[in-house]
C-alpha cells in the first residue's frame, strides 16, 4: 500500500509541473526493468509512448523557459495535467475497490491541481520581472523538483509521502487542524 500511495502522490504532483517528463521517465524506468509499475500503468512502458512523451518533455522543456509563453503553456495544461495526474493516481492503485479509486483520482487531480497552479500562478509573477533570468532559474527548479519527485516516488516512497505532505499541508497549516 505504501508503494501505492507514493505512486499517486509522487506521480500526480510531478505531472502538475512536468506531465511528460513524469510519464517519459516512469514508461523509461518501466520499459527497462528499473522498476515495476502496476499492471494498469504497465502502458506507460510502451516505446512508441516513451518516444511521444520524450518529444513532449522536450518541447516543454524549451516552451518553460520562455517568459509569457510559458504562461499560455501552463493554461493550456490546465486541462490536461490535472485530469492526467488523476488517471496516474487511479493507475497507480491497480485493479483496486471502486471507492478507492475514486478517491486516488481526487486526490490524484488534487495534487497536481495544488502543483500546477502553484507553478503557474507563481510563474506569472515571475513574468512580471523584465529580466529573463528568475523566469530560467525558476523553471530549472521546476525541472529538478518534478525530476526529484518521480524518483523518490519510484525509488524511496515513504521520503516520497513525507515531503510531500510537509510541503503541501504544513505551509498551509491543514495538517494541524487549523
Amino acid at each position: 500500500m505504501l508503494e501505492a500511495l507514493s505512486l499517486v502522490a509522487g506521480l500526480s504532483w510531478a505531472s502538475g509541473l512536468r506531465l511528460y517528463l513524469t510519464v517519459f521517465v516512469a514508461g523509461l524506468f518501466e520499459h527497462l526493468g528499473l522498476v515495476h509499475l502496476p499492471d494498469t500503468l504497465a502502458v506507460l512502458g510502451s516505446p512508441w509512448l516513451i518516444d511521444v512523451a520524450a518529444a513532449l518533455a522536450v518541447v516543454e522543456f524549451f516552451a518553460d523557459k520562455i517568459p509569457a509563453f510559458d504562461f499560455l503553456w501552463d493554461a493550456i495544461h490546465t486541462f490536461i495535467r490535472i485530469p492526467v495526474g488523476a488517471v496516474l493516481a487511479v493507475g497507480a492503485f491497480g485493479h483496486a475497490d471502486p471507492a478507492l479509486l475514486t478517491v486516488a483520482a481526487l486526490a490524484g487531480g488534487t495534487l497536481a491541481g495544488a502543483a500546477h497552479l502553484a507553478k503557474a500562478g507563481t510563474r506569472a509573477l515571475i513574468n512580471l520581472s523584465p529580466e529573463p533570468v528568475s523566469s530560467w532559474v525558476a523553471s530549472a527548479t521546476e525541472d529538478f523538483g518534478a525530476l526529484l519527485g518521480i524518483m523518490l516516488a519510484l525509488f524511496v516512497p515513504l521520503l516520497c509521502l513525507v515531503l510531500i505532505i510537509v510541503f503541501h499541508c504544513v505551509p498551509a497549516g491543514h495538517c494541524h487542524g487549523s
